[in-house]
């Protein structure tokens, strides 16, 4: 029988089969004819060794092989097929993987519900993630994935499709198991020096508030994008509404850029009952570092045509005083923006296309202030 197909690995890591040629024909061989040839007997003999060792000669059907289950009767084994190209998406010549950062987002969030399960991390789990992405900021990158592999966390790096930008990604290896920690995932511009975060603290439970945030980074360079693994409704008692909680590894992110003096963008959504009057609540939060940003992005977003209540300067719902994130970054004297966006503003695309202009617009005085 022909030799089972031989696998090689080409350099690109891509896998392709190679079977042996096929078996030559054996002519046939009339024994009337070879008897009156002087050499008749020996050809005869070398004739029949032939059709006992080749598969492809007519004598071969006779010789066939007894069924077996893998090989039903009447039926003669196919090639052996090309493995598939190992499971992911297609790839830039610097090896990254090309995705949609938009889709990847909606992907990620997209099993998101009140009982899927959620683990609260210990101090030195949640500290190893913060060291790890903290090493990313840094371009430490072999050293970041040795960290980040501790608490099997995941590097890669992928170019978003629209744009051409790279970024790393920072992902739970739990994320599609069975039971997931719900630790969340991170996102590092790699084209720019990275100067500010957008957080997102309560993914599809503020609906669409993740979109915000990657399409924040889409526009905007130079920013770590965070988002918490669970819905804030999720695991026991409120342990996942992380905007509330410091032993949480989103806190520990924040906390670990705050104390670098990277500003932060946090951004949640209010129901239209929140603020009646309002399109947008824009808090400084505890502090007032962010005084000048704030005032910049309501008087941006008022250009744009939306009412923006301005908790600094007045009484206003969903101030986001108590935030964690908020007071952790105040005592660091590091600027810190809570941002509530109305329904529309985040559900339909002409206003949430308005709102990210004027956040980005926040973003360039971070960039140039940091240059």
């Amino acid at each position: 029988m022909t030799p089972p197909p031989i696998r090689l690995i080409t350099s690109a890591n891509q896998y392709r089969v190679r079977g042996n040629r096929p078996a030559r024909r054996v002519r046939r061989v009339r024994p009337a004819r070879r008897a009156r040839r002087t050499l008749g007997g020996l050809a005869l003999a070398l004739a029949g060794v032939l059709g006992l060792t080749q598969c492809g000669s007519p004598d071969a059907d006779r010789e066939r092989p007894a069924a077996s289950a893998e090989h039903p009767p009447g039926e003669r084994p196919a090639r052996s097929p090309s493995p598939p190209v190992p499971e992911g998406r297609p790839t830039d010549a610097d090896g990254s993987d090309e995705e949609d950062l938009l889709r990847l987002i909606a992907d990620y969030t997209s099993d998101f519900t009140e009982d899927r399960g959620y683990r609260r991390p210990s101090y030195r789990e949640r500290r190893t993630v913060a060291e790890g992405v903290a090493l990313l900021v840094d371009r430490e990158r072999r050293r970041a994935e040795r960290r980040l592999n501790d608490v099997d966390f995941e590097v890669r790096t992928i170019t978003d499709a629209a744009t051409g930008r790279r970024y790393a990604e920072v992902a739970d290896r739990t994320d599609h198991a069975a039971a997931p920690r719900g630790w969340g995932r991170v996102y590092v511009d790699l084209d720019h020096r990275v100067r500010w975060s957008a957080q997102v603290p309560h993914p599809v439970a503020d609906r669409d508030t993740e979109q915000l945030g990657a399409q924040l980074m889409r526009r905007a360079p130079g920013g770590v994008l965070i988002i918490a693994g669970a819905h804030r409704k999720s695991g026991r008692g409120d342990e996942a509404d992380v905007a509330h909680h410091r032993d949480s590894v989103f806190h520990a992110l924040c906390d670990e850029l705050a104390a670098r003096g990277l500003p932060g963008i946090q951004i949640h959504g209010m129901a239209d009952d929140s603020a009646p009057d309002h399109d947008v609540v824009a808090s400084t939060g505890k502090g007032r570092e962010a005084l000048t940003e704030g005032r910049d992005l309501a008087d941006a977003l008022r250009r744009r045509g939306y009412e923006v209540c301005r908790a600094w300067a007045r009484s206003c719902p969903l101030e986001g005083r108590k935030n964690v994130q908020g007071r952790n970054a105040t005592a660091q004297d590091t600027e810190f923006l809570h941002v509530e966006f109305a329904p529309k503003m985040r559900e339909e695309r002409k206003h949430r296309r308005a709102a990210v202009a004027a956040l980005a617009e926040v973003t360039r005085d971070w960039r140039r202030s940091r240059s």
